[in-house]
């Protein structure tokens, strides 16, 4: 079985720009290189409310849930304190994990 780690962030219009730069070029790489995860993609949502900023999802494509708990139990506090610590409450994230099922 295969699994996406789907984490959807809504960020503020100001820090737009900075924001979509560091998360393609810092935090993505930096998640993927734990080596929990075989590759990521970054989508922006499309039909929904911008009034408040746009909002994105970054799917993390995992072999296996032994590799998703890792980076869970290992990185996933670390990272969110450094998105926390980068950006303050200039974001909101939501985070899932789904089973591919085809």
């Amino acid at each position: 079985m295969s699994f996406i780690y789907n984490v959807t962030i809504k960020v503020t219009p100001h820090i737009h720009e900075d924001w979509i730069q560091w998360l393609k070029e810092e935090h993505v790489p930096e998640v993927t290189s734990t080596g929990c995860f075989e590759k990521a993609i970054i989508v922006r949502l499309l039909e929904t409310d911008d009034s408040e900023g746009p909002t994105y999802a970054v799917q993390y494509f995992v072999n296996s849930k032994a590799d998703y708990n890792r980076y869970i139990e290992l990185h996933a506090a670390r990272m969110r304190q450094k998105s926390f610590d980068k950006w303050g409450n200039q974001f909101l994230a939501f985070r899932s994990i789904m089973e591919i099922v085809n």
